[in-house]
Order: C-alpha cells, then structure tokens, then sequence
C-alpha cells in the first residue's frame, strides 16, 4: 500500500467510521441490467499500489480514476504509471466514497483483503480481488455474504482454471476437465502437486524469528498498514515484500501461491460448493509469530479425492492425477492408451465468464467469483492453520467449522485490532 503520512489522532478519528455503510450505486447500475456507461469504458480505482497493484492498472482497459496506499513511495511510482487526471488517497475510505467508480482492486496485503472487499461492497463497487481471497475463512464468508446482500460482481486474481497451463503437468485444465468429466480415470482421484511443478521453494518462505524494532520511514504510515493485525513494533521485514512470512499478515508460500494451485483443483473435481473434510500435515513446530517451512499436507474429500501437496518431492513423475482406471504425469502422458485421441473427441466443458467487464456489464457472475473462490481460499487457510497448529484436523465444509476442536475453531475467525471490524 502506499499514500501520505497521518497522525495517530487522525488515523484514529478516521477509523472510527469503519462500519459505515456507503450506499453510492455506481453509475452502471443505475442505467440497469446490461447498461454501459455513455464513454463505453468502466472505471475502477486500486487499493494497494506496489509492484503487484501497479500490474492492476493496465487491466481490462478500464479507466483508472483512483490509486490509494499508505506508503507514499508507491503511490508516486504508481501514479507516473497511470498518467494524468488520476486522483491519490491514504485512506481508502475516501476512494469507496466516490460515486464515479465502477469497480475497485483490492491489492493490499491478505490481512486487508476482507475488510475491504466488505466495505467495497456496501459503497455498491464491484470488486476485483487478489489472491488469497482472504485471510482467514470467517473473514471468506463475510465477503461472500456481502457480495451476495448488495448485488455486486466479483473477480479473484488467479486465472488458471480457465487460463494458461495446469502447474507442471504440461496441459491446460480444459483438458483434465474434458479428461475427468468423461470418468476416462475413474472415481474417486487423487491430485498430487510436487516440487517439480515449482511450487517448492514457495514451501520455504519463512519469518525471520527476531525483528528489532527501528524507525518507521517518513513515507509509510504503518499505523495504517497494519490495521486489523495486532500492533508490532515496526521493521521492514514486515512489510511490502516481506509480509507472506508471518501469520498476522499472511500464510507464507502457501498463502501466497496456494490458490493458484488448489482453485484449478477445485474447478477439474467438480467441488467448488464444497471442501475437504480431512486435512493431514507434516510440519515442525512453528513460531508464535514468523511462519516455517512444512513437507506434505494431504486434504481428503468426503467422496474419497485427495489433493496432496509434496513439495519436498521433485522427481519427474511426482505430480499427477490418478484414478481406479489410469493415471496422468507431467507433459500429460498417460498410462490410458491413445489418450489425445479420447481427449479429442470429448465434449467441450461448460462455459465460463473469464473477461470481468463483462461480467460489470452484464451482471453475469466471472467464472472465478467470491463462492467458488472462498471455498478454494478455504482450502488453503485449512492447510495454513493445520501447519499452524501441528496437527490433523477434521472440518465440516458444510457449517464450515472444524470437527470437535476449539482450538482450530478459534482460528476461523480471528480477532482484529480496533477499532476494524467484519
């Protein structure tokens, strides 16, 4: 995030209006269903403006009219990206206050992701969010049911289960969707991601142990960048690049990149009302604070499938899909004879909305929207607080609760520095 230095008292002043609900209606609902605004072309404003927020400007090529961030670096180096005209906010409040933006970007730290989607609801934006959707899964289903209660579009920024190839088995996921859907490898599966896929070295992204406390920078107001995370003394291991290594903020590698490749998972098994019941970790003991490393974590769903995450494995035949009836490995061989010719003559999957202006204009939900992306966020926060805790959990994806652990429980919703709130 970036933006201007505020006062404690200021910030504090500010920050007690965070439950208000904005009830701007952007200018695209007001013409109705399929109305496009007079110059054709939507407008958005981002939130979070680093390295990854300033890749949100080009998107889509919607006008941008807003940047907002608490670190003032940034916002500069942004708003010589976005070119004239462009206005620039530290609070993102006075951003969702404008009834001239159509869609807001969500690009902050995960801790924020929430909060602000939430509230970018209620000021009746439609929202694109980066991955991970959310933080914890009680602050997922909060989003969900504000998207829902005030009728808006929403997009999360991973794209692989209609983009690109599926992670180190050299082929597209409209293939392994074509593939399964046929029953060609039987039922249940199981998915194995591996090292060779490069998801290993996001198994490392660790914290460091011990942080120094040191003066906070001019240009960042890290009262502000903080927010709803408890109050730690300021260091810059903490922020902007570094935060993924550290539970207030993040889920390490896993928080990072885990959606990438468990929503794609999600989407080719057909689960994305659902989750796994069964979570199983191989992990050391972790810090309070900085997040460590773990080997393997195995999710069971309750029909059988399995997604298994074996980073330490880098073997060439560690990532595949298997069934009763054969099996898929990288560069999509396969122990199924004549497999590209079965692969062509099948049907094409259902459709999918993949361009959110679209989806703005049509009010048609993206294919990767706020319920399906929940429960593949689920997933990765199932795993991050199984690493978390050192141990097997149980959960019911139904009441999205886990099964006779309170410990575990208390970890769905989490509690929030004042005076935030979801």
């Amino acid at each position: 995030m970036n933006g201007n230095k505020k006062g404690r008292r200021d910030f504090i002043k500010k920050s007690a209006a965070a439950a208000f609900a904005v009830t701007i209606v952007p200018r695209h609902v007001l013409g109705g269903r399929g109305y496009t605004a007079p110059s054709d072309q939507l407008t958005k404003g981002i939130i979070g403006v680093g390295g990854m927020g300033r890749g949100h400007i080009p998107y889509e090529g919607t006008k941008v009219l807003a940047l907002c961030d608490v670190d003032s670096d940034h916002l500069s180096l942004a708003l010589s990206q976005a070119g004239k005209g462009v206005d620039t906010y530290n609070d993102f409040r006075d951003l969702l206050a404008r009834p001239d933006i159509d869609i807001v970007h969500i690009a902050t730290p995960p801790h924020w992701h929430g909060i602000m989607a939430k509230m970018a609801a209620e000021a009746g934006k439609d929202i694109w969010c980066e991955k991970p959707m959310t933080r914890t899964i009680g602050e997922g289903i909060e989003v969900v049911k504000a998207v829902k209660k005030y009728g808006r579009m929403f997009r999360l920024n991973t794209w692989f289960r209609f983009k690109d190839q599926f992670y180190g088995l050299g082929t597209t996921v409209n293939r392994l969707k074509k593939l399964i859907d046929s029953g060609a490898l039987g039922w249940p599966l199981k998915v194995t991601i591996s090292g060779n896929t490069g998801f290993d070295w996001k198994f490392y992204w660790s914290g460091e142990h011990k942080l120094d406390p040191v003066p906070v920078p001019d240009n960042l107001d890290y009262d502000f960048w903080l927010g709803p995370a408890p109050y730690k003394p300021y260091n810059p291991e903490r922020v902007h690049s570094k935060f993924r290594g550290y539970w207030d903020y993040d889920g390490g590698g896993l928080g990072d990149m885990g959606q990438h490749y468990l929503d794609p998972v999600q989407y080719i098994l057909g689960k994305d009302d659902t989750g796994p019941v069964c979570i199983e970790v191989d992990a050391p003991q972790q810090h309070y604070d900085a997040v460590g490393s773990w080997r393997r974590i195995e999710y069971t769903y309750a029909d059988g499938c399995k997604i298994v995450l074996d980073g330490a494995n880098a073997d060439s035949d560690a990532a595949y899909i298997e069934g009763p009836y054969g099996k898929v490995f990288k560069g999509f061989r396969s122990t199924i004879p004549g497999i590209q010719k079965l692969i062509e003559s099948l049907p094409e999957p259902e459709p999918q909305l993949t361009v959110f202006s679209e989806s703005v204009r049509t009010r048609n939900k993206f294919a990767l929207n706020e319920e399906n992306g929940h429960r593949s966020a689920t997933i990765v926060n199932l795993g991050v607080i199984a690493v978390r805790l050192g141990r097997n959990l149980t959960y019911d994806p139904v009441k999205q609760r886990f099964v006779d652990d309170e410990g575990a429980n208390r970890l769905i919703y989490q509690p929030m520095r004042g005076p935030w709130t979801i």
